[in-house]
């Protein structure tokens, strides 16, 4: 049974593009089998996703989606669970519910995964000597993942009368365990039963298609390259902020926390891919080495550069310990500012600010690189305001803009700060932009590794977070309280001073079309 989605070390041609696009289209007799399929991540991400990549033409013509989970539920009781979160016209919903069929069954023991490999071989049987592909798609908690995937090993993972091209890939959802050493012994179980190349361990950010476009952005544009380093940029902030709480989901993020829930896996993708050096090809491990390289490089978050806050009641939202599903009394921290270092060459003296937040002032999630200001200015000590940032925003309404200083229109020489402005709506209004779930989804069935992490990148993104983790687990630091709507803990903002942020409180960035207002962090 061959895998060799992840043997190209050469950026694909088009001719072989559309070679590989044929195949998958005409030859690739493939089943996805979405295990957890009762419950809401499959319902509202993974079969939305697959019906947009159906209803788009990009899934094999021979297409079985089987739903997997322990709810004694018929086919019309799936199909009626995830209709309404399909989008399209109901002929292609109709058409594309009936490739999907459901069966029954518990995630320990061998009954329930005896009773998939009878459908998944009922359906192959007829294809001899057939590309057969097997997706299993773990939409479950990642506490049952070592026996649901053992259960898929002794007795699905064996595809009979399989032709050549023939695979069998499982994704994994986040989290990957609790710290370093859960991490790990996760990733042994794993990988006991199913080699690295079969794993796909799934970060939806990885997804988004700003960080589809951060290789091409760093590494295909001259005039950035140079400056991509520790004499010309002062520091970083990769933000992320929600404007809503737990909203009733408490009990499950009050086990995690913001760090582990964003930080240590989002946020820590983004800041590899922006300070990894280029690759020697696009091919997916020539770029996960780069990016476990720089990972490597980081020093572990301290406490003394880390402030962390618990939203109180304000406006709308009750406060965070309200929630009747958060355990009394908690400690979780639902904010949390970690100032960070990258120690090589590139990246010595330059602090990557994260911060991460829920029930903030605002629905955000950007990258601001600000530069250094220029040395010895003839303009004056009013220039060390106005300083240069490349801003990527993530979401909402996607955005890439440059922030330069100009003269201000008019019969004075003053300075003003203005941009350069890519606002993805303007400039692209026709295009469609996938959903991070829809291109990773693909990615997996073409086995393309490169936007899924590898076991070491894992490693060492645990290693820079376990230590803070720690000594917050232990109460050694206590959240700060803020009211929801709020910006965050006061000390956030002398923290993120103190790492040499300089804010330009004049300056607002008017996003188009974005309805969006503001430019400060």
């Amino acid at each position: 049974m061959g895998d060799n989605g992840n043997q190209d070390h050469k950026p694909m041609s088009a001719a072989v593009k559309e070679e590989r696009r044929c195949f998958i289209a005409n030859k690739l007799v493939l089943t996805v089998v979405v295990l957890g399929a009762s419950g809401d991540l499959a319902k509202k991400k993974t079969f939305p996703a697959l019906f947009t990549l159906f209803r788009k033409g990009f899934l094999p013509k021979n297409l079985k989606l089987i739903g997997y989970a322990r709810s004694k539920l018929s086919n019309e009781d799936l199909h009626g669970k995830i209709k309404d979160y399909l989008k399209g016209d109901d002929k292609t919903k109709d058409e594309f519910l009936s490739r999907v069929s459901y069966v029954p069954g518990s995630y320990d023991g061998d009954e329930g995964f005896q009773g998939l490999e009878k459908v998944l071989e009922e359906r192959e049987k007829e294809f001899e000597g057939a590309p057969l592909g097997r997706l299993f798609y773990l939409a479950l908690p990642p506490s049952v993942y070592p026996q649901v995937c053992a259960g898929l090993k002794k007795n699905c993972a064996n595809i009979k009368m399989a032709g050549k091209d023939s695979w069998l890939r499982l994704v994994i959802e986040k989290p990957f365990g609790m710290d370093l050493k859960t991490s790990e012994e996760l990733a042994d179980k794993l990988g006991e039963l199913f080699p690295e190349e079969q794993l796909y361990r799934i970060d939806h950010y990885l997804g988004k298609e700003l960080m589809q476009n951060m290789l091409v952005l760093r590494f295909a544009n001259q005039f950035l390259s140079p400056t991509w380093h520790r004499n010309f940029i002062s520091n970083v902030q990769i933000c992320f902020k929600e404007p809503f709480g737990t909203e009733g989901r408490g009990g499950y993020f009050d086990e995690f926390g913001i760090i582990r829930d964003v930080m240590q896996n989002h946020l820590t993708q983004i800041l590899a891919l922006l300070a990894m050096e280029q690759p020697v090809t696009l091919s997916a491990d020539d770029i996960r080495d780069e990016k476990v390289r720089v990972l490597r490089a980081l020093s572990p978050v301290a406490l003394e550069d880390t402030v962390l806050g618990q939203y109180t009641a304000g406006g709308d939202t009750k406060a965070y310990l309200d929630d009747e599903t958060v355990p009394k009394g908690s400690k979780t921290p639902t904010f949390a500012t970690c100032v960070m270092r990258i120690h090589n060459e590139r990246w010595e003296g330059v602090p990557w600010i994260m911060k991460a937040g829920k029930a903030l002032n605002e629905r955000k999630v950007e990258i601001r690189v600000q530069y250094k200001p220029p040395a010895a200015s003839i303009h004056g000590e009013v220039i060390d305001q106005m300083r240069n940032e490349l801003v990527l925003r993530l979401q909402p309404d996607e955005a890439i803009y440059m922030k330069i200083v100009v003269k201000k229109p008019g019969l004075e020489m003053e300075s003003i700060v203005s941009e350069l402005d890519l606002s993805y709506k303007q400039r692209y209004g026709d295009t469609y932009i996938p959903d991070a779930y829809e291109r990773l989804i693909l990615d997996a069935i073409r086995g393309d590794q490169q936007h899924f992490v590898r076991r070491d990148e894992l490693r060492a993104a645990w290693a820079a977070f376990t230590p803070l983790l720690h000594a917050i687990d232990r109460g050694e630091a206590e959240p700060q309280e803020y009211p929801a709507g709020s910006r965050g803990p006061p000390a956030s903002d002398i923290l993120v001073s103190k790492a040499g942020f300089v804010k330009n409180a004049n300056y607002l960035w008017k996003g188009k079309n974005s309805g969006q207002a503001g430019d400060i962090s």
